[in-house]
């Protein structure tokens, strides 16, 4: 079993950053693919961007790229999204999975593990 823990979520104003962070405890490998999604009330969870085992291949969705970074560091076991210029519409409950693949994936059933999640939102 892997146990992801986000954190770092809050409250900020349009324009404003944050910083998420996921921990991962139990079986952990740094080899699988790590991804963060979100998802707003009353709506299906998306996804947000995704990073291979060592950093060299990412993946964002077309509404966060180049606003968002995702970064890890395999020595702490942690997941990184750093969150620039943000919107109101990036308030969201936001969560990191992890796909036991090396490869990958924008898909939410294609990850193994998931975090509970963390709440931002995004005033303006």
């Amino acid at each position: 079993q892997v146990q992801l823990v986000e954190s770092g979520g809050g409250l900020v104003q349009a324009g404003g950053s944050l910083r998420l962070s996921c921990a991962a405890s139990g079986r952990t490998d740094s080899s699988y693919a790590m991804g963060w999604f979100r998802q707003a009330p009353g709506k299906e969870r998306e996804f947000v961007a995704a990073i291979n085992w060592n950093s060299s291949n990412k993946y964002y969705a077309e509404s966060v790229k180049g606003r968002f970074t995702i970064s890890r560091d395999n020595a702490k076991n942690t997941v990184y999204l750093q969150m620039y210029s943000l919107k109101p519409e990036d308030t969201a409950v936001y969560y990191c999975a992890q796909r036991r693949r090396v490869s990958l994936s924008e898909a939410v059933d294609e990850y193994d593990y998931w975090g509970q999640g963390t709440q931002v939102t995004v005033s303006s």
